[in-house]
């Protein structure tokens, strides 16, 4: 008996409901908001704050404010996110992946619509391949999300991209919503899209989204080396070649509402065709690769809260790809391959509450993969990942405590047999956030992680440049940040945000991915061992100097060092690990008034070096660029809303390489004009 008045007395301390979180977070999300983004980021921060949103280190992009950001996909709109590095090899169709805090990109888990993205090919996700047309939000975790109920595989990564779709939105008595759009640009680009959304009834509405994308990717750049005693190799001016691309997005969604639930149905396909240039090597730039990509999945999701203590949710996907590689260069080895990957993936995840502070929850994935090609001697892998989570979560006055732990089993088998890819593992967590003050301005938080991955199917078994003896990548985190928030109303400061974290990572046999000739054909290396020690900084303000009139100003740094400690021996023992820059900064300015938008923003990154060793033939100088655009909407008198932007993107024209003889874009332009209704 006294055990359970204790429990009665706990129970009435408790101020907040952890379980019916994330349906109020919903509600704010889809709520009628102003259109002015910054009012929108105003209602975002105060109120996901104080129901612990935000237990781990997340940064988000959303709605206007990523309309108004001068990108064409995903990666170029992560460039303002701290502690990521991105991998871009130039142009409009070049590629680009994400690593954060440099853990590499196989510990970075993309999600799409809550299902992770997949390559178990290369383990490389592109993002160029994935616009911003139609995309509402961008979040970028470290750690993992701070909720308990999600399938397995999102516990298991050392940090999330979550890519969040448009789902349909409709005025008060409309059925339909429709935007047509088109944006010109430098380098012969073209780049029309559509929007449409229709209303079937109060539970079911569709989507249809699609995108064509077509540049010359023919852009003037300078070459210019020195050798290490001082002397001009070479400095010449040329024309980026080979650098086209003609892709076509075609994704179509089905959104339904059950009580007390949700679920949704999503076909996506992108086929595209590029030229990859290669690198410039001795004033020699080679043209000779073509890539095609055929890439099509559905995935479905189905969530119901069946009671006031229990949760239940089923996510679902198959997803095809095929890919045709070629290099017609002589002086290379000649290819022409073709590969094709299958997945398939289901998960169910459940969670209780057993008490209004205690929440538990247990998720299992499993994922079938496999890997056919026309190349001889192919192993033609396949792989058996099951994936089980527990979780719970403990909240008493101001404090929140979170534990996971993730089993993951891995089994492949190739045309041979069984093989030595049998691997299991466990990659447990402890997150902790506190709010000291009574208001929730002020958050603390640290968490601890242990994650896990596998080879790929490229680094173990590649007929060529697989490394049969390549070891699965452990990696060890530790994070303390803190974050303050406040907001005020008719003022001329709206709202402030500071955000900090320090944090150490200890990653063993580490996988390091990058290109060595070949761009398509991946170098896979174990370093051993190496240890990163880092900062990132965040600060945002809100200001309001006259009616209507709003500017928001945003400043980002990160510090990183993050090198190589295997052996002491090594010549590169203690050295920055290759493109890692130690600093690396952005800045924003956004500013809005009757219509009209303005944007500036201001990337920088420090030097880095392009190989292990950090010497002068290695190293690479510091680049930055600066972008700016206007916008202004009209109102039509017929309904409806008609919008143009001009942008002028990298306007000093510096001439830089985020990798290594992959020179980027000088000054360039773009045209958007669309039509809404």
């Amino acid at each position: 008996m006294k055990f359970k008045s204790n429990i009665k007395t706990i129970l009435l301390a408790i101020a907040i409901n952890i379980a019916s979180s994330t349906t109020y977070a919903n509600k704010v999300e889809e709520s009628t908001v102003d259109s002015m983004l910054l009012l929108l980021n105003l209602n975002e921060v105060s109120v996901t704050g104080n129901i612990f949103r935000e237990m781990t280190p997340v940064q988000r992009l959303s709605g206007k404010e990523l309309e108004k950001l001068n990108s064409y996909s995903v990666a170029d709109a992560l460039r303002h996110f701290t502690g990521v590095q991105l991998k871009d090899y130039g142009g409009v169709g070049g590629i680009k992946t994400i690593d954060i805090r440099s853990m590499g990109a196989n510990h970075v888990g993309v999600f799409y619509d809550g299902i992770q993205l997949g390559n178990a090919q290369n383990g490389q996700i592109d993002l160029s391949m994935y616009s911003l047309d139609n995309i509402d939000e961008l979040a970028v975790y470290n750690g993992q999300k701070g909720e308990i109920f999600q399938p397995a595989k999102d516990f298991g990564s050392a940090g999330m991209l979550y890519i969040r779709s448009r789902r349909p939105k409709f005025s008060e008595g409309k059925n339909l919503h429709l935007k047509v759009a088109s944006k010109f640009g430098s380098f012969a680009t073209i780049n029309p899209s559509l929007l449409l959304e229709s209303k079937i009834n109060d539970s079911i509405s569709v989507s249809v989204s699609a995108e064509y994308l077509a540049s010359s990717g023919e852009y003037d750049f300078r070459y210019r080396r020195v050798t290490p005693d001082g002397t001009v190799a070479y400095d010449t001016t040329a024309t980026r070649q080979n650098g086209d691309i003609r892709a076509i997005r075609v994704e179509g969604g089905v959104f339904g509402t059950i009580n007390d639930g949700y679920w949704r149905v999503k076909l996506y396909n992108y086929n595209s065709e590029r030229g990859i240039p290669g690198a410039i090597v001795n004033n020699v730039w080679r043209r000779g690769e073509r890539l095609w990509d055929n890439n099509t999945f559905v995935q479905g999701t189905f969530s119901k809260d069946f009671s006031k203590r229990y949760r239940a949710m089923v996510n679902a996907k198959y997803a095809y790809y095929n890919t045709h590689y070629t290099n017609n260069d002589a002086k290379l080895i000649e290819v022409d391959n073709r590969y094709k990957q299958k997945e398939f993936y289901i998960s169910t995840s459940h969670a209780v509450s057993l008490f209004r502070f205690w929440d538990m929850a247990v998720a299992y994935d499993y994922q079938f993969n496999a890997l056919n090609s026309d190349i001889a001697n192919f192993a033609f892998p396949k792989r058996h990942t099951n994936m089980l989570a527990l979780a719970t979560s403990f909240q008493i006055w101001r404090l929140k405590i979170q534990g996971s732990c993730l089993g993951t089993f891995i089994k492949d088998k190739t045309k041979t047999g069984d093989n030595s890819g049998k691997k299991h593992a466990f990659s447990p967590s402890v997150l902790l956030s506190l709010k000291p003050l009574k208001s929730g301005d002020l958050t603390l938080r640290a968490f601890i992680k242990r994650s896990f991955t596998m080879p790929t199917f490229n680094d173990l078994y590649y007929t060529d440049l697989g490394n049969a003896a390549l070891k699965p990548e452990y990696a060890t985190q530790y994070d303390g940040g803190i974050t303050y928030s406040r907001s005020w109303d008719n003022k001329f400061v709206r709202s402030f945000r500071v955000q900090t974290d320090g944090y150490y990572n200890r990653v063993t046999d580490k996988i390091t991915a990058y290109p060595k000739g070949q761009q398509f054909r991946w170098t896979m290396l174990n370093l051993g061992e190496v240890e990163i020690k880092g900062c990132d900084a965040a600060a945002e303000v809100t200001i309001s100097p006259a009616n209507k009139l709003f500017f928001t100003l945003k400043g980002q740094y990160t510090f990183q060092q993050a090198i190589d400690v295997t052996d002491p021996t090594d010549s590169y023992y203690g050295d920055q690990i290759p493109y890692v820059p130690r600093h690396s900064c952005s800045a924003m300015v956004q500013g809005a008034y009757y219509g009209w938008m303005i944007n500036y923003s201001f990337i920088y990154a420090g030097e880095r070096y392009s190989q292990q060793q950090n010497i002068t033939a290695n190293h690479m100088q510091p680049w930055y660029t600066h972008d700016i655009s206007l916008t202004k909407e009209f109102k039509l008198k017929r309904g409806g809303a008609l919008k143009g932007t001009f942008e002028v993107n990298n306007f000093l024209n510096q001439a830089y390489d985020v990798i290594q003889n992959y020179p980027m874009p000088g000054i360039n332009y773009r045209f958007t004009i669309s039509y809404e209704l």
